[in-house]
């Protein structure tokens, strides 16, 4: 039934956002005035649209899968909600929403390194140093991959020795990019 609930409320928060914004999204002139330019929401409209489709047939054999179960009524569900609140996976969830409010403010390096751990404590790991270590590596390669061979602008952050620091590495990164490249 959790499944199905999502589902549903993905079908609609994908139709709000496609009548909303999507068609609604402003087209710079350069654009409008080229008849051969590809539209800024035609991609948009399209993954939109993709993701409905998807979407509605995934209802449907949820339905047809799940049709006459016991376990599958709203009563059911309702009784297993205090057990997701006590769910690792609520967990995860509360860590993401954590890392999505303080990404602006401490920046990615901070973010990724506390997402990193705090999603490896919840796995179960218990050597934290290994587990720290593991993090602080994974962030660098990330971090190389992103800023260095990508060009992706990361958040740096807006407190001051965070954002001094993550413009350090971006210097760094550009540096050795420019002895390879």
């Amino acid at each position: 039934m959790f499944e199905l609930i999502i589902n549903i409320i993905l079908v609609v928060f994908l139709g709000y956002s496609f009548f909303t914004h999507v068609l609604e999204a402003p087209v710079p002139a350069k654009v409008a005035n080229n008849p051969y330019a590809l539209q800024p929401d035609v991609w948009p409209k399209a993954i939109i649209i993709l993701l409905e489709i998807c979407l509605v047939i995934n209802i449907i054999q949820i339905i047809r899968r799940n049709k006459g179960k016991e376990d599958f009524t709203l009563g059911a569900f309702v009784s297993t909600i205090p057990t997701f609140f006590k769910s690792k996976q609520f967990l995860g969830i509360l860590i993401l929403i954590g890392a999505s409010l303080i990404l602006e403010t401490v920046g990615f390096m901070v973010t990724a390194l506390l997402i990193l751990f705090l999603y490896g404590m919840l796995l179960g790991e218990r050597n934290y140093v290994r587990l720290a270590i593991a993090s602080v590596c994974i962030t660098l390669i990330l971090y190389i991959v992103f800023s260095g061979m990508l060009s992706v602008n990361l958040p740096r952050g807006t407190i001051g020795f965070l954002r001094s620091f993550a413009l350090f590495l971006e210097s760094i990164v550009a540096g050795v990019k420019g002895i390879f490249g």
